[in-house]
């Protein structure tokens, strides 16, 4: 498996991908949108095919992990993408790489600490100001879970 850092080149594929995995380019944040077909990221590609992007921003000496999604679960494509966007802000001098789930996404509060990062935040209700900027963002998600909150989880440099 190699880790390759997304190229204009694969802008189409990059959009694609997040259509279907995201049902649009557009992410909401903390009140933010991104334009995630349009941000840096690293694609895993495996026998020459992607099989696994990660998106992320830099902002005021942060860096925000804005989508990540693989193909394969179980084969370490997401840990190996988290990697390369830690290892590139804390080189790029950032004290901390912070991301965004809802409170819906179970596997991936789970996955997230696995690889080191940490809870820090719970926004309450946080995601129906998040429906005014993508109304399309669902009422009911994982497992039948209400999607109400955001919750922030980070990992720090030091």
């Amino acid at each position: 498996m190699e880790i390759q850092a997304i190229t204009e080149q694969d802008r189409s594929w990059v959009r694609s991908f997040l259509c279907e995995c995201w049902s649009a380019p557009e992410v909401v944040t903390r009140g933010h949108v991104h334009h995630a077909d349009k941000l840096p990221g690293f694609i895993a590609v495996e026998a020459e095919k992607p099989v696994g992007l990660v998106t992320y921003s830099f902002r005021n000496g942060e860096c925000e992990i804005v989508t990540l999604d693989s193909l394969q679960s179980g084969k370490g494509i997401g840990s190996m993408l988290v990697r390369s966007v830690v290892d590139l802000a804390f080189h790029k001098g950032c004290k901390r790489v912070w991301l965004i789930t809802t409170n819906d996404n179970t596997g991936a509060l789970h996955f997230y600490q696995k690889v080191g990062f940490q809870l820090v935040a719970v926004y309450r209700g946080a995601v129906e100001k998040s429906r005014e900027l993508k109304p399309d963002i669902p009422e009911i998600g994982n497992n039948g879970i209400p999607i109400r909150d955001e919750i922030e989880l980070e990992i720090r440099a030091d």
